[in-house]
């Protein structure tokens, strides 16, 4: 559930949702948390032990100062994400994510096409392949070992136990917030790293390099029955966000995940179905791991997630976002929070590449290719930033002709925010105001927050920090409120 730079992650249209065209009055069970849309103000839930230091990353030119809220402006030079990753999951550095754990690979890392051509290219039939897959996603039996895999010939078994691995994540804790939402630890190896990952019930899944990054996972239930994952694709997020970027998941360790916490909590808290990609890190920044993980995903004869149910959210990565289109049915969720340039500049610098005016109208014209497709766009509310009725009525105007949702997302505070969380009442007139003008508006409030799991509130701060960006002149007064 993490939201990146300014990401405030939470669940998407789910669990405690409230869907409205008319402004209704707001029940106790609307008070739910949804997905990561903040892409730049997020804080740590894991200390991570004696974290070294770690390179930052982040949209700006990287030889540039950190920079005051008061004394600088930010920077103006923009410089690309494909410069550091690949989709392919390179790490930083440039070296390569290993898709195997040693010689083994790492089956939940390919597509079904690629199991059944590795299968047979071992000399098994391509009918063995659908066996070993339903194994590991479906049948209610999710293996991860090859004890787990009855039923299948026992030469077959031989040549798994040989040269495949079944799991990229191991069990260590479970935490649960006081609402439920829950939390699990799992140890991660890779070559040299070694990746903690928790869970909330809101159950969180963190995953923790050896260096002290953390990555979670965040399992949400519902009290109409629809429990929903929030899978992370990123080692931190390049965004300007606090953590800095390690490197890009691979398609396993995002795919295990879900894999994760249907076999871990299906028995508690009922039938997983959703997926949000609304954890650590710029899904899009990822898109090419996220694509196939997404893929796995939906797949009819393995986890078999519906396509409209597994959300993939974003701060706005144009090019990004247009493949992401053109290859997946998946559902989009773009992170607005700002209805000018001006704020939008300011809360999440990725709009200084990609203008509001590209981004809305990319969508525009990507959409109508769409058949019966709606995004859905996060707005996190920020106490006199971007929450008066002037912002409300720019917002409508802003998404005319674009099939979408709206989500009114409550500002999780954490340690080092500059900003306030917009009261509940003033929370409910802009919803009221965008309803009244036909606009579909969902409302996410808090949950979670007790055990720092909600909206914004997972992962760790590098040991370098995210430059602090220039406050417009006309939001001193509300920053220096919240100070």
């Amino acid at each position: 559930m993490e939201t990146g730079c300014v990401w405030l992650r939470s669940m998407r249209a789910g669990a405690s949702s409230v869907f409205l065209m008319k402004p209704p009055t707001l029940s106790s069970s609307a008070k739910t948390l949804f997905m990561n849309p903040y892409h730049y103000l997020r804080p740590s839930f894991f200390q991570p032990l004696n974290p070294p230091p770690v390179p930052f990353l982040s949209i700006f030119s990287p030889t540039s100062r950190p920079l005051s809220t008061t004394t600088r402006s930010a920077p103006n030079s923009v410089i690309s994400f494909d410069d550091f990753c690949s989709d392919a999951g390179n790490c930083v550095d440039g070296s390569v994510s290993p898709q195997k754990k040693g010689s083994k690979v790492l089956l939940k890392g390919m597509r079904y096409p690629e199991l059944q051509q590795w299968v047979q290219s071992h000399g098994f039939r391509s009918g063995q392949a659908l066996m070993l897959w339903k194994r590991l996603y479906g049948n209610n039996i999710w293996a991860h070992c090859i004890d787990e895999m009855e039923g299948l010939n026992k030469d077959f078994k031989k040549m798994l136990s040989e040269h495949a691995e079944f799991k990229a994540l191991s069990l260590k804790d479970i935490y649960t917030a006081s609402d439920g939402t829950k939390k699990i630890r799992t140890m991660h190896y890779i070559k040299n790293l070694l990746i903690d990952f928790e869970t909330h019930r809101r159950f969180q899944i963190l995953f923790t390099l050896d260096d002290g990054l953390v990555i979670e996972t965040v399992i949400i239930p519902c009290d109409r029955g629809r429990t929903t994952v929030c899978v992370s694709s990123q080692v931190g997020c390049a965004m300007n966000c606090q953590m800095g970027l390690k490197r890009h998941l691979t398609t396993a360790e995002i795919v295990e995940q879900a894999v994760f916490a249907r076999r871990l909590l299906s028995s508690e808290v009922g039938s997983i179905s959703n997926v949000v990609f609304m954890g650590m890190g710029e899904p899009l920044h990822n898109v090419g791991n996220v694509l196939k993980a997404s893929d796995i995903m939906v797949h009819e004869q393995g986890l078999h997630f519906s396509p409209r149910k597994v959300t993939v959210s974003t701060s706005g990565l144009v090019p990004q976002l247009k493949r992401f289109l053109h290859e997946s049915n998946c559902a989009l969720a773009v992170s607005l929070n700002a209805t000018t340039d001006e704020v939008r500049n300011w809360i999440m610098p990725i709009n200084r590449k990609y203008k509001l005016g590209l981004l809305l109208e990319t969508l525009r014209e990507e959409l109508h290719f769409k058949h019966n497709y709606k995004v859905l766009f996060e707005y996190v509310m920020l106490a006199g930033i971007n929450d008066s009725m002037d912002d409300a009525k720019r917002l409508i105007d802003l998404v005319q002709g674009i099939p979408c949702k709206i989500n009114l997302i409550s500002f999780n505070p954490h340690a080092g925010s500059q900003f306030r969380p917009t009261s509940e009442e003033k929370i409910i007139e802009f919803r009221n105001v965008l309803a009244e003008a036909g606009c579909v508006v969902f409302l996410r409030l808090s949950r979670g927050d007790d055990q720092m799991a909600a909206c914004g509130q997972l992962g760790k701060p590098g040991a370098i920090q995210a430059p602090l960006l220039h406050v417009p002149e006309q939001f001193q007064t509300a920053i220096n409120t919240s100070l």
